[in-house]
């Protein structure tokens, strides 16, 4: 038996005139509870390696390693996604450590999947003897299709929202469906508690309250959609790395400009963001810092190899002019 049984909501694009009615955020097959959530993360995986695998014949390479490879980075980038949200998120789960086990609900914070798949890129290559470079531009177009679509599951667990606007895509939630500090109904002691220590969020915070629009059926709250947003900017990467791959310079360089590109959006987006982690107890939102560090490392890495490849060109047309 199939039913869509999971909790269900209203969610509206005013501006654009899109009024998504009985948005579910899941459905359950013969008694089994499966998360939307979960459906585009295991999506996302799919098309992540079939662009993978597409490139890499695309390229002249063994598709079949990229197999092997992707097999392995999902588990480990799965994991790393959520030791990197555990252990900034820590007062979510100390109360009930065993939560750290259910994906279901959400709580994968895409950068530790980055780092993870990354870093088992690197290992895989070097144990199967193949250029890390190479393999890591294929294999990054990869991550990045599975970025394009795994937002959306952010979409569905009403999640990943920024702060107020009444902009063009401005999104209107339901507060029930929001973190509770978000409902105007809420203690302001509590409010200010919570975001001790951090005035910005807090700013960002009272000002999705106090424009909190009330129906006669619900309170909602208008935000920027900062899931589509990092969905369309990473799309729009992913086609220009791939229409960029056959005339790279140098191997590694798809990989380094996906990380100068998400860097830089990303950097942006978290900006906006009114659900970021921050570093501990500081005011400083930790994946924004990380996406600033990011795009800087991939710049220097990226001028100092496009350097590197001019040379030998340089070095025979001195030659040959001799």
């Amino acid at each position: 038996m199939f039913l869509l049984n999971f909790g269900f909501t209203d969610i509206n694009f005013p501006h654009l005139g899109l009024y998504l009615k009985n948005v579910r955020d899941g459905f359950s097959v013969f008694g089994f509870r499966i998360a939307l959530y979960g459906v585009f993360i295991g999506l996302g995986m799919i098309f992540g390696y079939l662009v993978t695998d597409w490139t890499a014949k695309r390229t002249g390479q063994d598709a079949e390693k990229y197999l092997d490879f992707t097999i392995i980075a999902i588990i480990i980038s799965v994991i790393c996604a959520r030791v990197y949200y555990v252990v900034f998120n820590w007062s979510a789960f100390s109360d009930h450590p065993l939560s750290v086990f259910n994906l279901r609900t959400g709580g994968l914070a895409i950068y530790g999947g980055v780092f993870g798949g990354i870093t088992t890129a690197i290992v895989f290559a070097k144990l199967r003897k193949m250029h890390v470079g190479l393999f890591l531009d294929t294999a990054i177009v990869g991550l990045l299709t599975g970025q394009v679509i795994g937002r959306w599951g952010n979409f569905v667990n009403r999640e990943c929202f920024g702060t107020y606007t009444d902009g063009l895509f401005a999104m209107q939630v339901d507060v029930r469906d929001a973190a509770s500090y978000f409902d105007p109904s809420s203690s302001l002691d509590y409010v200010n508690n919570l975001f001790a220590g951090k005035p910005e969020a807090l700013a960002n915070v009272m000002d999705i309250r106090n424009h909190a629009i009330v129906t006669e059926t619900a309170t909602y709250i208008q935000v920027h959609p900062t899931f589509l947003y990092e969905s369309l900017w990473n799309f729009v990467l992913l086609i220009l790395l791939l229409i960029y791959t056959k005339h790279r310079r140098f191997r590694g360089e798809i990989c380094l400009l996906y990380l100068i590109g998400y860097g830089i959006g990303r950097f942006w987006i978290e900006g906006l963001r009114t659900d970021q982690l921050f570093l501990w107890n500081t005011g400083i939102p930790v994946s924004q810092l990380v996406s600033a560090v990011l795009a800087g490392v991939g710049a220097v890495l990226y001028c100092v190899l496009f350097l590197k490849s001019k040379k030998p060109k340089e070095q025979k047309a001195e030659t040959e002019g001799k």
